[in-house]
């Protein structure tokens, strides 16, 4: 890489180039780093995942007939175990509305399940799993409302106040027809990535220009919320407020954004720190998010598990995100590009291919982990319960390789100490609390470390505003060889006025601490 791999800074400060330059001569291999616990941040929502719920060609070419999906394909066993043991700790699943859920209404304006018990599997596996719920936004609208009546390219056949009207009436439908059939809504956009299209789509997309999507979004947005008030709207799963910049500079629709989106698929993680004045400029005070991330170019790898990692580090550290999606749960084996994407492989009925260097050992209706992604994600889903609170944390130089993320967390929500069912419930106690309670709850203390060296890295932690006496944290690795490898308890003990804590990582390793409760 060109530029420097480390640089001073504190994690609520924009980089400065000089600092870049200043810096490049430090030496890697010791980290030293001030956590505030008294200094809270944003409150971090959670992670989440996209569902393959209906069947997409190898390569994203194309809408098969076929239903190869999860979690139909899976036998029951196996929808149990991945209910349970991938998708627990997610808090949202984003629906690929015009992709993977596709069904029509005979007059083709409306999106419904595509075959009976589609919309019912969805809805279970929001409660086995635990899941608040879903975040549909379009791939494409039903075709009834496209310039080509189709799913594949086109842009929509009118922008009229009349046809804008009743289209945003049949969104809003889409949306009570989910919450009908059990799924319900949390989050809702007008369109997944509208700057692509009309032409050249492989898969199902509706083209935007700017001036359309404005269009759209101003007749869209305020029936969505009228209609349903505790939906949250995003915008525009593609540059966030930069590529939706006529929705942000209006006041009338930038009202009703709840969130900017951005699709950084595969980035680098040190952009978010690079470029952190270009995600939050602009954003009107509004949270600023990832709700994409995947690989398109070539299988994952280890190096790329470590920058997922830090990807979701430095989303929430830098630019404040209260929330971070990975692509895909579960990709067919038959897909070239679900090395990539997934996080684990499920076979398909229709794949008969058993050779030995195509998942020889994996029956039909059953999944596999993929680990140099699932092992990136995992420990967040574990030990990041929902609505933590990320503290502060003073870095005495800013590592590329080597990140730092700390937030305080509420103890009844934590995976490790409680049942799924208990988590749950203890976390639906909280539905409706104002966020100073929230916060309140938030009484213990967890930070997580990478490093993507390819030696290892000392991190040495002073903890200030946490009181005088000795903590003990609990520590658990991952990596691409390691998914929640005990690592024992370490005691923070005093120095001066602050707690010390030391650890070490080896190349290519994540750890989580989190303190005893």
């Amino acid at each position: 890489a060109s530029h420097p791999r480390h640089s001073m800074h504190c994690q609520h400060a924009i980089l400065s180039v000089l600092a870049w330059l200043c810096l490049a001569a430090h030496v890697l291999g010791q980290g030293t780093y001030t956590v505030n616990f008294a200094h809270e941040e944003q409150i971090i929502h959670g992670l989440g995942f996209e569902i393959q719920s209906d069947s997409i060609g190898s390569g994203n070419h194309g809408l098969p007939t076929s239903n190869a999906s999860v979690p139909n394909d899976l036998v029951p066993a196996e929808k149990e175990r991945f209910f349970h043991d991938m998708l627990a700790g997610f808090r949202y699943c984003r629906l690929a509305m015009g992709l993977y859920f596709r069904g029509l209404t005979p007059d083709q304006k409306h999106i419904v399940e595509r075959w009976p018990g589609q919309a019912a599997q969805l809805a279970q596996m929001a409660v086995e799993s635990g899941i608040e719920g879903f975040a549909p936004e379009y791939w494409s609208p039903a075709p009834g409302w496209k310039s080509n009546g189709q799913y594949i390219n086109g842009a929509l056949a009118g922008f009229d106040d009349a046809f804008l009207d009743q289209f945003a009436q049949a969104l809003s439908d889409d949306i009570a027809y989910l919450e009908t059939n059990g799924i319900h809504v949390v989050w809702w956009g007008l369109q997944n990535e509208p700057q692509v299209g009309p032409a050249g789509c492989i898969y199902s997309c509706c083209g935007y220009n700017e001036s359309a999507y404005h269009q759209a979004f101003a007749r869209v947005a305020p029936v969505i919320r009228r209609n349903h008030g505790t939906v949250k709207i995003h915008a525009n799963s593609y540059g966030g407020q930069h590529t939706a910049h006529l929705v942000a500079e209006d006041p009338q629709t930038a009202q009703y954004v709840d969130a900017w989106t951005f699709h950084r698929v595969g980035a680098d993680s040190d952009e978010q720190i690079q470029q952190q004045g270009y995600f939050l400029n602009g954003s009107l005070g509004k949270p600023v998010a990832n709700n994409e991330f995947e690989y398109l170019g070539g299988p994952t790898s280890p190096a790329r598990c470590l920058n997922t990692a830090q990807s979701i580090m430095n989303w929430f550290a830098f630019e404040n995100s209260p929330f971070w999606y990975w692509l895909h749960a579960l990709k067919p084996t038959t897909n070239s590009e679900a090395s990539g994407y997934g996080l684990g492989f499920w076979r398909p009925w229709n794949d008969t291919n058993f050779n030995s260097s195509h998942f020889p050992d994996l029956p039909f209706g059953h999944f596999t982990y993929n680990p140099d992604n699932w092992n990136a994600v995992s420990g967040f889903t574990r030990y990041m319960p929902w609505d933590s609170v990320r503290v502060a944390v003073a870095e005495g130089v800013v590592y590329m390789d080597s990140r730092i993320l700390a937030y305080k967390f509420n103890p009844r929500l934590a995976r490790w100490l409680h049942s799924h069912d208990d988590v749950i419930a203890n976390w639906k106690s909280t539905i409706g609390q104002p966020e100073e309670r929230v916060r309140a709850a938030a009484t213990h203390l967890a930070m997580v470390f990478t490093n993507r060296h390819a030696v290892a890295f000392n991190s040495t932690v002073r903890i200030a505003n946490m009181g005088t006496g000795a903590v003990t944290f609990v520590g658990y690795q991952y990596g691409p060889v390691d998914n929640n490898t005990p690592l024992g308890t370490r005691v923070a003990t005093p120095q001066g006025d602050t707690l010390l804590l030391e650890t070490s990582l080896a190349p290519l390793t994540i750890q989580f601490w989190v303190q005893q409760s």
